[in-house]
Order: structure tokens, then C-alpha cells, then sequence
């Protein structure tokens, strides 16, 4: 009888004998296959951008033939058309990449670094600081330069957060995420009822602000849409290279610390990308809800949990979603519109009823 075969022994290194990299040679080319497919992917979601960014500046109240809106673009004349299309549909396009953008990328960004699904601009009352604080600036201060009340949201979104994450995180059970959404909503309905209390006290402006209260990118200029691009890139670009010590913090705050990730730089890093995207967003189309919910758990059901991957697509699904929303918005109510924030909250509200019956709502 033939003993058996024994196999050799690793070497004193603790490295695998010779010939048993295979494995790590297949996991990197799985690897390379895997960022291939979603590099490939993203840039099918920019097409998709690309393609519903059209249909913004085709539809509306008055659909416009597709010839002439690429005309608009190489040989612009004086017709209504093409002054409709540069004058109002291409800035409200923009505005509405921009603002869907900041928002889809301040939830993920929240989520991630909470651990905490629910996790939602608006849902968790930052936007309505923002709101609160831009009501402010015009009910009170007289102020209606977008580049100056800006500053007003920034402020109202950072004390919104910060007090949001006080009261969810008190007590002994720490920021369990029914909990800091319950926070969150508390707080957003008492910012509102003060924004509400504030406009009754001016009428005209309270006639000013209803639309803009609702959620609508309706009603801005290039002017708005230029003073406050500069807040949404550099949120943006924020917000992107975080990817990395994102992944690492998922492991927990030591095990980050242990990979060499700055936790509290990261953190402060984020809460500053969260602000300047949610108020940049909330001054230029009002408080939206559910978008940064929704589009950041239909990305990681796509392509995983790897924040470096998480992050960009939600930058380009989630202005996809809100262009998409503010046509449809606009095509059911011919020749009026229904308004974005609404349009969101009728995709959104599912989604989030759906994920709080669920029966273990796990931290991220």
C-alpha cells in the first residue's frame, strides 16, 4: 500500500511554495475583468445622462423637434425656440446634473459614513437646515444674491447635521439608524415649521419662495446656475476622493486607524463635501427628499459595496433620476408642471417604506 502523497510544506516565510500563485494570478485577473466591466458600465450611465439631458431640453410645456435643439447648439438664431432652449431649458438642464448629483453623491457619502441605510439629505433634516437658513437671509436680511444666501444654507445644513446626530446618537443604544431617522425627521419638520412661521410674517415673500420650497428647477437663470456651480464641483470633487478611506472606516474607526486612515481628517473631510453639496443644492432648487436615499442602494445593488466605485456612479445615476423626474413632471401637467421635489417624493417614498418593513435594517 503506497503512503500517501504529502504535500509541501510553505516555506520559513510563511509565503506558498512555488506554483500555488495561480490563485492570486486569477483574483487579479478577475479583478482587471471586474474594473473593465464597470468602467464600461459608468460610461453607459453617462449615455444615459446624456440621453435624458436631451429629452430635458426637447420636452416640456412646448416639445421641441430634435433638429432644432441641435441647431440651438451649432447654428443658434433668434427664433423662440432656440431663445426657450439656451435662455431657460439649458440652464434648468444643468442645474438640475448639478443638483441631483450633489444630493445622490451627500447620501452616499452619509450612508457610508454613518453606516446607516437610511441615511438621506432630507430625510435626516439637513436640507431643511439649509431651507431654513435661506429663508432667513431673504424673509429677514433682505438678501436675494444667490452667491451671498448660500452661505446662509451652508450654515443651516452644518447645524442641522450636527443636531441631528446629537439626539440619534444619545442614550446608550448609540446612532442606530431608525433612530437618528426619526431624529432626522424631527428635526427636519421643526426647521420647516420655522420656515413656515417666517414666510407668513412677509407675504411677497412667502409668494417667492412656495415653489422653491416644494423643490423645483424651475425659475433659475444662468446667473444662479454660475454663482453656485462652484460649491457643487468642489463638493463633487470632494466627495470623490473619498472613496478609499470610506472603504477603510467600513471596517470599523480601529481597524481604520490600523490601515493607516486618518479618522478624524476623513470625517471632517466629509462632513465639509455633505455641506457644501447639500447647501450649494438646497439654495439652488430647495429641499429635495429621497434622492440621496434611493439611487446610492440601487447603485450598490449594481456594483457592490466598494465606495471607489459607489460614489461615481451615484454622481451620474442620480442626475439621471431628477432630470428624469422633472420631465416627467412636466409632460403630466401640460402646459403647467408638477414640480421636482414632488415628482421625487412619489419615486421615493416606496423605496423607503420598502426598506423600513424590512425586518433587519443592518448599519452599512
Amino acid at each position: 500500500m503506497r503512503p500517501a502523497k504529502q504535500t509541501e510544506p510553505p516555506t520559513r516565510t510563511g509565503r506558498p511554495p512555488e506554483g500555488s500563485s495561480a490563485g492570486g494570478a486569477g483574483d487579479r485577473r478577475a479583478g482587471r475583468r471586474r474594473a473593465v466591466l464597470l468602467t464600461g458600465g459608468l460610461v453607459a450611465a453617462l449615455g444615459v445622462l446624456v440621453l435624458v439631458a436631451l429629452a430635458s431640453v426637447a420636452l416640456g410645456a412646448r416639445s421641441v423637434p430634435l433638429p432644432t435643439v441641435i441647431d440651438a447648439f451649432l447654428a443658434p438664431d433668434a427664433s423662440s425656440d432656440h431663445a426657450v432652449i439656451r435662455e431657460l431649458r439649458v440652464p434648468r438642464t444643468l442645474l438640475g446634473i448639478g443638483v441631483g448629483a450633489a444630493l445622490g453623491l451627500a447620501g452616499a457619502i452619509m450612508q457610508s459614513l454613518t453606516r446607516n441605510p437610511l441615511a438621506d439629505p432630507g430625510l435626516l433634516g439637513i436640507n431643511e437646515g439649509a431651507a431654513l437658513g435661506v429663508t432667513v437671509a431673504l424673509a429677514l436680511l433682505g438678501v436675494s444674491d444667490p452667491a451671498v444666501y448660500v452661505w446662509f444654507a451652508f450654515a443651516g445644513a452644518a447645524v442641522a447635521s450636527v443636531l441631528v446626530y446629537a439626539l440619534g446618537s444619545a442614550g446608550r443604544s448609540g446612532s442606530a439608524p431608525v433612530r437618528l431617522a426619526l431624529a432626522g425627521v424631527a428635526v427636519g419638520m421643526a426647521l420647516t415649521a420655522a420656515c413656515s412661521a417666517l414666510l407668513r410674517i412677509d407675504s411677497q415673500t412667502f409668494d417667492r419662495m412656495r415653489f422653491w420650497l416644494t423643490g423645483s428647477l424651475a425659475g433659475q437663470d444662468a446667473g444662479t446656475l454660475t454663482r453656485l456651480a462652484p460649491f457643487m464641483v468642489a463638493g463633487v470633487v470632494l466627495g470623490l476622493t473619498l472613496g478609499r478611506p470610506l472603504n477603510m472606516l467600513a471596517l470599523g474607526d480601529d481597524a481604520g486607524r490600523a490601515l493607516g486612515v486618518a479618522v478624524g481628517r476623513t470625517r471632517v473631510l466629509a462632513g465639509v463635501a455633505v455641506t457644501l453639496l447639500c447647501g450649494s443644492a438646497t439654495a439652488a432648487a430647495g429641499p429635495l427628499w429621497f434622492v440621496g436615499l434611493a439611487v446610492p442602494h440601487a447603485v450598490r445593488a449594481l456594483v457592490g459595496g466598494d465606495q471607489r466605485w459607489v460614489l461615481p456612479y451615484t454622481a451620474v445615476a442620480a442626475p439621471a433620476l431628477l432630470l428624469g423626474a422633472d420631465v416627467v413632471g412636466r409632460l403630466v401637467a401640460r402646459p403647467g408642471e408638477v414640480q421636482v421635489g414632488i415628482m421625487c417624493a412619489l419615486l421615493g417614498a416606496p423605496v423607503f417604506m420598502l426598506m423600513a418593513r424590512r425586518r433587519r435594517l443592518a448599519a452599512l
